[in-house]
């Protein structure tokens, strides 16, 4: 038997509030714990966005009722809340801008507004960013330019790695995540998952591409799940969102290319936990660890998920190692697939810390 850490997952959505049909805090912090994620950062992109005092208050007290696993909130930047969001410093993951395409309204086109939130966010305190190509070439610029911490969320491609590691050499403050889906998904999986529920953003990249994340390990400080649930219904449908649930098939993926020899257990461990504990500014957890079977082999399957979403991009991937006991500040919150505490169970990392 495998012991980990408890593992944090910097980047999730809880659809909550506003599509709880897709998921809710309640079961997506059951897949968090499934998955052997015992904290998890949740994305402001819900409905309504988390943007000002009041959504943020209104997701947080949803997580306070609802939350397995411990949990904070990002707030989401805006055409007119620059201003407004430091005051909402202490209560957040971090701040969010989404540069390109996303699901959701809190797109930012306009780089005059990119400026007004890195001068506003406190430079001490997280700013992260979804931005691809030519948009996170002209965000780098401008972090560095003006000498700001970012942290680049689901980097994908190829000229994007190696970027943001050329940026790293000549020490500019920059961190970036990368997905399980980008690391072992590709464009040419498209055709096996089908068109509509292989819709993600970034999308998936080309073989070349992947290889790049992996041959760049070293300059990837985190990996993140990027858990966007949608129903097969939404996915089937005419206009499918992109997104991935990923929360439980995240930890399985990484121990099998340990097994490959892609990986190894320190690398993992150092960017499900270290790295992430560091970059977030996230308090300890003692007591606290993740039980796995490294032996056992399935397959998986999206109807065997305690996500809402009931689906899965790697609907029968064989993979290698499967999470048997999850224990959170000395109480037993996960065995044998069932979830063992109550809703409203996890903790609030900010509270904690503040």
């Amino acid at each position: 038997m495998l012991r980990l850490p408890g593992l944090i997952d910097p980047h999730v959505h809880m659809r909550e509030p506003g599509a709880t049909h897709k998921e809710d805090w309640m079961s997506g912090t059951a897949a968090a714990l499934a998955g052997g994620f015992t904290m998890v950062l949740a994305m402001p992109n819900t409905m309504p966005p988390v943007c000002d005092a009041e959504t943020l208050s209104l997701a947080l007290n949803l997580a306070g009722q609802k939350a397995h696993c411990d949990y904070a909130q990002f707030v989401g930047a805006g055409e007119e809340n620059a201003a407004l969001l430091p005051a909402l410093v202490s209560r957040a993951a971090g701040l969010k801008l989404y540069l390109d395409q996303t699901y959701g309204p809190l797109r930012l086109t306009d780089q005059t507004v990119w400026r007004r939130h890195f001068e506003c966010w406190p430079n001490d305190k997280l700013l992260c960013i979804h931005a691809e190509g030519e948009t996170l070439a002209a965000a780098l610029k401008l972090a560095e330019e003006m000498k700001r911490p970012i942290h680049f969320c689901h980097v994908s491609q190829k000229d994007e790695i190696l970027l943001i590691r050329a940026a790293k050499e000549r020490g500019a403050a920059v961190t970036v995540e990368v997905t399980p889906h980008h690391l072992f998904l590709t464009e040419t999986d498209i055709p096996a998952i089908g068109s509509g529920r292989s819709e993600v953003r970034p999308r998936l990249a080309s073989l070349a591409d992947q290889q790049a994340l992996w041959d760049n390990l070293e300059a990837i400080d985190c990996f993140a799940s990027d858990h966007a649930p949608h129903t097969l219904a939404e996915k089937d449908g005419l206009t499918p969102p992109p997104g991935f649930p990923g929360l439980e098939t995240a930890l399985p993926l990484y121990l099998s290319a340990i097994e490959s020899g892609y990986l190894t257990l320190d690398q993992l461990i150092a960017r499900c936990h270290t790295n992430p504990k560091l970059i977030f500014n996230l308090p300890d957890q003692p007591e606290t660890w993740v039980e796995v079977d490294e032996n056992a082999v399935w397959r998986i399957r999206g109807a065997d998920l305690h996500s809402r979403a009931g689906w899965t991009p790697f609907e029968g991937r064989q993979v290698q190692g499967r999470v048997t006991r999850v224990v959170l500040r000395g109480r037993e919150v996960f065995n044998d697939d069932q979830i063992m505490c109550a809703p409203g169970s996890g903790r609030d990392v900010r509270a904690i810390i503040h």
